[in-house]
Parts: C-alpha cells; structure tokens; sequence
C-alpha cells in the first residue's frame, strides 16, 4: 500500500503576516503570507500542505500553539475560544523564498470561518503555518495519471501540474461552481488534458459532475495512478467505482476527503 503523507523532516510554527489578498476568480482568491518566519519552511512541491492558524472574530491578536510536533493539537483544545484561533488545512499554491512569500488560494464556500477571514484578509493581519507534508505520491509503474476534486482541491491539483515534469500524461477533472471560475491561462505538460466543470445548481452535491464524467472516460491504455480530493463522499465514491468496476487496485489510489457536504469542520 503506497504511503498516504511524505513527512517534512524537519518542522517548526511559522509565524507571518498577511501581505496581499488577490481575487482570482468569484469564487476564488489568493492570500498571499511573508514573514521572517519563512524561512524554516522547506518547499516540496505538489500537493505541499499547512495548517493554517487564523484569529475568530474580535480576537485582537493570533495566538499560535507552542508545540512544534502534534501535541500542539491538545495545547490548543485545553484553550477557551476566547483565545483560541481557528485552524484549517490548506495546500501550498506557491513559494517565493527569494522574496519572503507564500501563497495559499481559498475557494470561497458561504460563509465558513476560513471563508469569511479569507474575504476580509488584509496587508498586516496575523496567520500561521504548520507543515503537513504532501500526499501526492505516484508509484513509478504508473503510465498515466487521473487527477480529480472538487473546487478544494483546485488549489492543489493547479500546483502539482505546476511542479509536474514535461513528460506527465494525465486526465484531470476540476470541479468549480460555475463556469466563471474556469482558469483558461494554464500551462500544462503536452499529455495533460484538462476538463473544467461547472456544477451551476445548488441541488447538485459537490463531486457529482466530477464523478460522473469520470465513470463516463474512456481510460488511456496502461496502469495509472489517481489523485482525488475533495468533499468526502466524491472522494470515497469515486475510489470505489474504480476499484470495483475498472479493476484498479487500491493500492494505485491516493483519496482525501477535505470537508463533509452539510457539515463544519471541529475547531
């Protein structure tokens, strides 16, 4: 079975600020962090996440946890709301070491905690970053790849065709609300095609269109490696349509549920 997380080998709480907040798309938007901090944070690429510790609402400062391994989780659970800040799991979309800068996009869902602070994000408000690793791990067997999520993981899904080598060959399908939020400025590798969907109707659960036209693609030839990510009912079911009806074995499937349709996120 292939791994699920690359570890970073080293790790500390980065303490940054906020520098820009760039809107991409409706339903998108980069906030842009730098800080001295930064440099203890060493890039891998891909699908890189953080933990991202953010203030509550009438919280005048950040308090980050001062744990730098995974007790920090309890450290910040014994602490009242009063004084504990949010935290959410985010994916790297760019660094810029030379300049002191990272990059962390948002999609923008109603009106969470991350949401709402990535709205209102402003040059000089405080943020931090935990490393977590990254999880997007392709077995060298792998002859093409199937790369798939819903508008959270758009994030990452851009910046491992970013990092990717000339000679990738991959299926991608990239879920987002509507089709205002098509990037149509991509580079990516010759083998790499890429299917944006819009879901448009609030009826429709996130995944479904992702999910159905990947039960509807005809296959590349060969063994392939699939990345999916997103709300996670998408995610488990498209891992098991492929196991059970395309015969893929488990073990050539990375699958992450980010978020749960209809409910928050603990913290």
């Amino acid at each position: 079975m292939l791994p699920k997380v690359r570890a970073p080998e080293s790790r500390r709480m980065i303490e940054l600020e906020v520098l820009r907040n760039t809107k991409l798309t409706p339903s998108f938007s980069t906030i842009t962090l730098g800080g001295a901090d930064l440099e203890h944070l060493t890039p891998m690429g891909f699908d890189q996440a953080v933990r991202l510790f953010f203030p509550r609402e009438g919280q005048d400062g950040l308090r980050m946890p001062g744990f730098d391994n995974e007790a920090w989780m309890a450290e910040l659970l014994v602490l009242p709301k009063s004084r504990r800040p949010w935290v959410r799991n985010f994916t790297i979309r760019r660094t810029r070491p030379e300049l002191g800068e990272v990059d962390i996009e948002f999609a923008l869902h109603g009106d969470s905690p991350a949401s709402a602070w990535a709205r209102h994000a402003r040059a000089g408000d405080p943020a931090g970053i935990f490393d977590m690793g990254m999880s997007y791990l392709p077995p060298a067997h792998a002859e093409w790849q199937l790369l798939a999520g819903d508008e959270s993981a758009v994030p990452a899904i851009l910046a491992i065709l970013e990092h990717a080598p000339a000679s990738l060959v991959a299926e991608v399908f990239l879920e987002v609300c509507g089709a205002a939020d098509f990037r149509t400025d991509l580079t990516v590798p010759e083998g790499v095609l890429v299917h944006w969907l819009a879901r448009d109707s609030a009826d429709t659960l996130p995944g479904r269109p992702v999910l159905e036209a990947v039960k509807e693609m005809s296959p590349r030839p060969g063994r392939f490696y699939t990345w999916v990510a997103g709300e996670a009912g998408f995610a488990t079911g498209l891992r098991r349509h492929l196991v059970r009806e395309r015969g893929v074995p488990k073990s050539d499937i990375g699958f992450f549920g980010y978020w749960r349709h209809g409910r928050s996120s603990p913290g």
